[in-house]
């Protein structure tokens, strides 16, 4: 049994935020139906390489990307561009708990699919509308990309290495604005679940990257409203926390390799910082008056940050890790990507789902993090295959006939 067990979900999301979303709205147990265009589906099943391989190590249609944002869905196709195929919709929308679409302002109205459409044939629906910028603002008619809001939102002014260090503005490595609206618009369609549970009254979310990249501001936003506007913003601090010292990275003797190499230390109290100060050899550190607290840490960082970088210099990455971590110090390694899988810890919390594809070649994807005691998350295959499911939901959510959906594919409405 899955939490969302008997909850329906109409995806009409493409790309990430919204089908982020739903995805973990799948992953809790709800059936989520992954309406796409016919012929080509979403645009990120092109979005490679790479792809997954076949048998003959040739690539197939099924790209990572696709495949990483998908998992525990069927695939239906429709084309709500024709009177038909937005009259199915229509008719999926009243068998539907929640319906998700990221189109541009507009379009739905355009499509009959709007939320004042779509209510009137079922109260209880919660619609959630994901995009750029919202449904109101003069910026509402604008397309809305991740790598756009990142600037827009403030993100990238405080991201990068400092001014004074040769940095510029840089992106997050991962398009977080788009994870972030797509983990916001699942909490607000679950409590828009519940409410519709209690009263019998759906409603309209509005969802915006834009919004949820100015909430995702956090501290530093918090930090610069409470200074008053006319405060000077936060600056790019590179790999330092601007309310914290020492919380950052520092670089260790190299590898036999000759190789840099680095470790992080998150210091988070005083008195993790002592116990910094005892490993490293210099205890009397954390009697200075200049570090003993962390306000006078990160009012004297540009003192203390050298003299911990030259101390860190003298012995390997492994050997401070180990003395740390016994010390209780918050810090760690900076794996790549290969090692974070070969991680034994990471392998013991399954943190990868492994699956026979039905091309028959093995499948590894990264798992969903949820842990669940009574009512653990599904663990289902990506819909391998674009339109795969469209007679089965016909068949299950309408009562439709193998006929019926003949005709709709004849009349290119699926």
């Amino acid at each position: 049994m899955n939490a969302l067990d008997g909850i329906r979900v109409l995806d009409l999301s493409r790309v990430l935020a919204g089908p982020w979303s739903t995805q973990i709205l799948a992953d809790l147990g709800a059936d989520v139906v992954k309406v796409e265009r016919p012929l080509t589906g979403d645009d990120t099943r092109g979005w490679g390489p790479p792809f997954l391989h076949d048998t003959q190590g040739r690539d197939t249609a099924e790209s990572a990307y696709y495949l990483g944002a998908n998992r525990n869905k069927r695939s239906m196709t429709c084309n709500i561009a024709s009177p038909l195929g937005q009259g199915l919709i229509r008719s999926l929308a009243l068998h539907s708990h929640v319906f998700v679409e990221n189109y541009k302002v507009g379009d739905m109205s355009r499509y009959g699919l709007d939320y004042a459409t779509l209510k009137a044939i079922n109260p209880k629906l919660v619609y959630c509308s994901i995009t750029g910028f919202g449904q109101t603002g003069p910026y509402r008619e604008r397309a809305g990309y991740d790598f756009a809001v990142q600037a827009m939102g403030g993100l990238m002014s405080v991201t990068g290495e400092r001014d004074d260090e040769g940095g510029g503005p840089q992106k997050v490595g991962v398009a977080v604005a788009d994870l972030f609206t797509g983990m916001y618009a699942t909490v607000a369609i679950l409590a828009a679940i519940r409410h519709a549970e209690r009263t019998g009254i759906g409603q309209h979310i509005d969802m915006a990257l834009l919004d949820t990249q100015v909430a995702m501001l956090a501290n530093l936003g918090a930090n610069f409203l409470v200074n008053g506007a006319t405060s000077a913003p936060p600056l790019r601090m590179g790999n330092a926390h601007v309310n914290i010292v020492p919380y950052q990275v520092f670089e260790t003797a190299p590898k036999t390799s000759g190789e840099r190499d680095f470790v992080i230390v998150a210091v988070g109290n005083d008195g993790q910082f002592a116990k910094l100060c005892e490993v490293i050899g210099h205890a009397d550190w954390s009697q200075d008056p200049r570090f003993v607290r962390n306000q006078d840490r990160v009012r004297h960082r540009n003192v203390l940050i050298p003299m911990i970088a030259d101390a860190l210099l003298k012995s390997g990455k492994y050997v401070w890790l180990e003395a740390l971590e016994a010390a209780k110090v918050p810090c760690g390694p900076i794996n790549n990507l290969a090692e974070v899988f070969a991680d034994p810890h990471i392998q013991a919390r399954q943190m990868v789902d492994h699956w026979q594809h039905g091309l028959g070649v093995p499948l590894d994807l990264v798992a969903s993090p949820m842990k669940l005691s009574q009512t653990p998350v599904r663990r289902d295959l990506p819909p391998p295959s674009l339109g795969q499911h469209t007679d089965e939901v016909l068949k299950e959510w309408l009562g439709f006939e193998s006929s019926q959906c003949e005709a709709l594919r004849q009349a290119s409405a699926i």
